[in-house]
């Protein structure tokens, strides 16, 4: 068995049940960037399945607990416009008033990226759907600063895993990530269940290993 936690084997399940995260190497997709991808996921489906969600939920705040501690946060933020209903539902379960913040100003003065109400100084956690290299997460952080509140921790349900260079972002920022899952947990899942065949591990390994290469490789472009 795997070596991923439980918190993470449990995740990539219900992720892969609900369709959210898919895995077709032998039919990859196109992103509209271009790049070919044996992988895709959508974290915005978990919404319509109310017990997943529950249950992911559940799951994200234990982590944050359990790594940041229970009573480190005086405010949650949703990031526009994906983490703003799973930020509202951390929000409840945690007694915790919510936020959410835009991805671009809207009118003028300090708040003017920010809906919602809070005071300088609070402690902020900023929760998205996901993270792939980090960059969406210092927009909303940067923002969150600037209107003086602090902002050192952002949870997401799915983070890529395969882009080291975006978690060295936020850690140079002084910001801690927080994930359920990453896709190199979610392919360990995938090959419990026999989800895929040994080929398709293979490929999908090769594309974790390196997006770049495989996506070019797989577009022709390296031939």
């Amino acid at each position: 068995m795997s070596q991923i936690d439980s918190a993470a084997r449990t995740t990539a399940r219900i992720l892969m049940e609900i369709e959210a995260v898919l895995f077709r190497p032998d039919d990859p997709f196109t992103f509209t960037s271009g790049r070919k991808s044996p992988v895709y996921v959508d974290c915005r489906k978990i919404i319509a399945f109310p017990r997943a969600r529950a249950r992911l939920m559940d799951l994200l705040l234990e982590k944050v607990q359990d790594r940041a501690g229970h009573e480190r946060f005086d405010v949650v933020a949703g990031g526009e416009t994906a983490g703003i209903p799973f930020a509202a539902w951390i929000a409840e379960r945690a007694g915790l008033p919510m936020i959410y913040v835009r991805k671009k100003p809207k009118g003028f003065g300090r708040n003017a990226q920010i809906e919602g109400s809070f005071k300088d100084g609070d402690r902020v956690l900023l929760i998205e759907d996901l993270a792939t290299d980090g960059g969406s997460k210092m927009i909303f952080v940067d923002a969150l600063r600037a209107a003086g509140a602090e902002c050192a921790h952002t949870a997401v349900i799915f983070h890529y895993g395969i882009f080291p260079e975006g978690l060295q972002k936020l850690t140079d920022a002084g910001v801690a990530l927080h994930a359920l899952c990453t896709w190199w947990d979610a392919l360990a899942v995938a090959e419990e269940a026999g989800y895929l065949t040994s080929e398709g591990i293979k490929s999908v390994r090769a594309f974790l290993e390196d997006p770049d290469g495989w996506s070019k490789k797989n577009s022709g472009e390296g031939a």
